[in-house]
């Protein structure tokens, strides 16, 4: 008589069939989880080379630098470029991500308004894979020896190394510090022959939310659904609704006072900081004020509008004060200056005229007024307003103001610095050292989410290996000594039965 076969023997048959159904449903969804994933925010931090910001702050170049586009300074020698975009492929470890803003460089003046330094670097790009990657950067530059100027776009500045990171992940973040950067020959070159090819440059940090592609393109309606829906004819604009309304619908002033001023307050002098009220944004080189009210008048281009928001910045040696009632005033010669509500020392002064800043051109696009990164001076009641810090005619941030003369009109974007919680790829890879997880959720990209039913091909496998295993197991040729019949139904028995 054969041997009555042990059902434990089909057990691996069933775990490998319900295993390999799961497995079909869930490899799909976790590739194009992996390959679907965008950058969206984020910022990066380099100083470019810290020698090179000497040399032009000192006394040889006797120089220095302005900021454009929203670029910041962060710590001691950094510049901080903002709003990255971009991909992320989780399962390569591919990255790339562009920035925007830009910082120019001038020295050694000439004496009549040109300068033999002229370097303006912008939009820092960066890509990587494998075990490093390239920085890419549009410059601007001024030959030395020559003078010739040349511009160019996303040149491979550096090469960027890795050092042995991993870049694949699923987590909702990637952030590297101080990947060291080399540069290339071609940065060589566009650096207006300042440096050598292979010359060590600062290194390069940055942070970038990841996010889930998105969506698809919506259905667009078939014909016939499109006909039969009512047709009506666009309503014509009225006298409120064109870009020569006088009423303003919406605005914004961004401002960063001064960059030194602030980094005075956070600085180890003041070791204070600032607070935003009434609605006022932090762009990081910026701040926003918006909620914009007033009149604009199309024929003479001037505006006459108000601002919500307030920044206060407080900090040792007494310091406090508070910038608020933000108002902005253009006239037909094309002057403009910004005003705000000054308090300090316990008095309050209503619209002191902080800076003056031109503003030739008001002309109206898509539904906007606007005015982008003017250069300002401060004014005497302005210098007094600071305490005397500054004196008359200093040169302050530039001011950018943006009014809305229709109801569609899209402000500015302020710039997008991402979260402030990021995770390097590997470390959002890794598992938590809690334990295994038993359920995945929505909420933690890194795994792809287990769906509640299989799908109908993966039902019927794992019902197909069930059955198969239950009729070998009461076949009769599997055990002649037993005759099943209806009264018979394998329970938990049959799996422990033995010869």
């Amino acid at each position: 008589m054969p041997a009555r076969p042990q059902p434990r023997a089909y057990v691996p048959l069933l775990c490998a069939a319900v295993l390999a159904a799961v497995l079909a449903t869930l490899l799909p969804a976790a590739q194009a989880h992996a390959a679907s994933r965008t950058v969206q925010g984020g910022r990066l931090d380099w100083g470019i080379k810290s020698s090179f910001q000497s040399y032009v702050t000192g006394p040889t170049a006797n120089g220095g630098f302005s900021l454009t586009g929203g670029a910041a300074t962060v710590g001691g020698s950094q510049f901080r470029f903002h709003s990255a975009t971009g991909t992320y492929d989780g399962s390569t470890g591919a990255f790339t991500a562009g920035f925007s803003g830009g910082v120019h460089f001038l020295g050694h003046e000439q004496g009549n308004g040109t300068h033999q330094l002229d370097l303006t670097i912008s939009r820092p790009t960066v890509r990587l894979a494998g075990d490093g990657g390239t920085l890419y950067v549009d410059i601007t530059s001024k030959a030395k020896g020559t003078g010739a100027v040349t511009t160019s776009s996303q040149v491979p500045f550096a090469s960027l190394s890795l050092g042995g990171i991993d870049m694949k992940g699923g987590g909702d973040a990637v952030q590297l510090n101080n990947l060291p950067a080399t540069l290339t020959a071609q940065g060589a070159k566009s650096f207006a022959g300042y440096y050598t090819a292979g010359t060590a440059l600062d290194p390069v940090s940055l942070s970038a939310d990841v996010r889930a592609a998105a969506a698809g393109p919506t259905r667009t309606p078939s014909p016939s659904s499109a006909e039969s829906e009512p047709k009506s004819k666009p309503k014509p604009k009225s006298k409120s609704d064109k870009e020569t309304s006088g009423r303003i619908k919406g605005g914004a002033v961004d401002w960063g006072v001064r960059r030194t001023f602030r980094e005075y307050v956070t600085g180890a002098i003041a070791e204070g900081g600032w607070k935003l009220t009434g609605g006022a944004q932090d762009g990081g080189a910026l701040f926003r004020f918006p909620a914009g009210t007033g009149t604009y008048d199309e024929k003479g281009r001037t505006l006459d509008a108000t601002f919500a928001g307030a920044v206060r910045f407080t900090g040792a040696q007494g310091l406090d004060l508070r910038l608020g009632g933000i108002r902005a005033e253009v006239t037909d010669d094309g002057k403009g200056t910004l005003y705000a509500d000054v308090v300090s020392a316990g008095k309050t002064r209503k619209r002191v005229p902080l800076v003056t800043f031109a503003a030739e051109d008001l002309t109206p696009k898509d539904g906007l007024a606007r005015i982008t990164e003017a250069p300002t001076k401060l004014t005497a009641a302005g210098a007094e307003a600071f305490g005397g810090m500054y004196r008359a005619g200093t040169e302050m941030d530039p001011v950018s103001l943006a009014a809305a003369l229709t109801a569609d009109a899209e402000l500015p974007a302020l710039p997008d610095l991402g979260s402030t919680g990021s995770a390097t790829p590997k470390a959002a890879a890794e598992p938590k050292a809690a334990g295994p997880k038993t359920e995945a959720t929505a909420s933690d990209p890194g795994v792809p989410v287990l769906p509640i039913c299989l799908t109908a091909a993966s039902l019927a496998a794992v019902a197909a290996a069930f059955l198969l295993l239950r009729r070998r197991r009461t076949s009769p040729a599997a055990d002649a000594s037993r005759v099943p019949d209806a009264s018979h139904v394998p329970d938990a028995s049959d799996a422990s039965d033995k010869n």
